[in-house]
C-alpha cells in the first residue's frame, strides 16, 4: 500500500487539520465547513477521499473499516509526519477519526466528531424517521434514483435542502465504488472501540449529533463522553445525517469555537 491509495485536496497552510468524510460520499460533503477558516488563518486543511470514494481508488483486497483505518494512518504519516494535527470526521469518518486519535495519541490536538458511527446494524439506538419541514410537491420533482438517499440523510425536504444535497452530497454518491461499498457495509465497524485500545485522550474534543439522524442516531454517541475528559457535546434539533449541510451556520459556529480552543504548536 502507498500514499497514492488516498487522493486529497487541501487549502491554506500552517497546522494540519484532516477532515474525513463518511460512507459513499466524498470530501464535498465537508466543504460547508470551509467558511469557518475565513478569519482563522494558519490551518492547512486536508480533505481526503477515502479509498473507493470520490477520486480515490479502492484498496486491494476486501474493503473493511479496519483496512480503511490502516490506509488513513499511512496517509497521515506521509502527509503530516510528526507534526501535531487536528482531525474531524463525519459518520464513518467519525469512527476513523476516533481511531486516528487512539493511534497518534498526543500528536492529535483534538477531534471533532459529526454524527460519528459508534454502533451499527441492529445494535444501533435509532430515533424514528422524522421530516421536520416539507415541500409537499418536492418528491415528485426529484430524480427517482436520488429520492431515497435524499429522504434518508436529510430531515428537511425542501427545495433549498435539495439544492444543498445536490451540491455537497450527490457528487460523492455518484463517484463511489458500489462493489467496495457493499464489502465495507458488511464489515463496517472496527474490531474494537478505538477508545478501548488507548489511554484517555486529553485534547479538546467536540461531538455533534442530531435528534433526527435515523442512520446512526444520537444516544449511542453520548457514551463517548466517558472516554474524552475534555469533550463538549451538542445534540442538534432539525437536521438529519448531514448537519454541516442542513444547518451549516450552527455547525460552523460550534466547529469554530472548537478550533479556537485547540492548543496550537506555536502556543505550546
Amino acid at each position: 500500500m502507498t500514499d497514492s491509495a488516498i487522493r486529497h485536496i487541501e487549502f491554506g497552510d500552517g497546522t494540519p487539520i484532516i477532515l474525513i468524510h463518511g460512507y459513499t460520499v466524498d470530501h464535498h460533503v465537508l466543504l460547508p465547513l470551509e467558511p469557518a477558516f475565513a478569519d482563522r488563518p494558519g490551518w492547512r486543511r486536508l480533505y481526503p477521499d477515502l479509498p473507493g470514494h470520490g477520486t480515490s481508488p479502492r484498496l486491494p483486497g476486501t474493503a473493511s473499516a479496519a483496512a480503511l483505518a490502516d490506509a488513513v494512518f499511512e496517509w497521515i504519516e506521509t502527509e503530516v509526519g510528526e507534526r501535531p494535527f487536528a482531525v474531524l470526521g463525519q459518520s464513518l469518518g467519525g469512527q476513523l477519526a476516533r481511531a486516528v486519535s487512539a493511534r497518534f495519541g498526543k500528536q492529535v490536538l483534538g477531534s471533532a466528531l459529526l454524527v460519528p458511527v459508534v454502533r451499527w446494524g441492529a445494535d444501533r439506538t435509532l430515533p424514528e424517521t422524522t421530516v421536520v419541514e416539507r415541500d409537499d410537491d418536492l418528491p415528485d420533482r426529484l430524480p427517482a434514483a436520488d429520492r431515497e438517499l435524499f429522504g434518508a440523510v436529510m430531515a428537511r425536504h425542501t427545495k433549498r435542502s435539495w439544492e444543498l444535497f445536490e451540491q455537497y452530497v450527490l457528487p460523492g454518491w455518484r463517484a463511489h465504488d458500489p462493489a467496495a461499498a457493499a464489502e465495507l457495509e458488511a464489515d463496517f465497524l472496527l474490531p474494537h472501540w478505538p477508545e478501548h485500545q488507548a489511554p484517555e485522550h486529553h485534547g479538546r474534543h467536540l461531538l455533534i449529533t442530531t435528534r433526527q439522524d435515523a442512520l446512526v442516531g444520537w444516544r449511542d454517541q453520548l457514551a463517548l463522553l466517558d472516554h474524552y475528559p475534555r469533550m463538549a457535546a451538542t445534540v442538534l434539533d432539525g437536521a438529519g445525517h448531514n448537519p454541516q449541510v442542513e444547518c451549516a451556520e450552527t455547525v460552523r459556529g460550534l466547529f469554530g469555537a472548537w478550533l479556537d480552543e485547540l492548543p496550537r504548536p506555536a502556543d505550546e
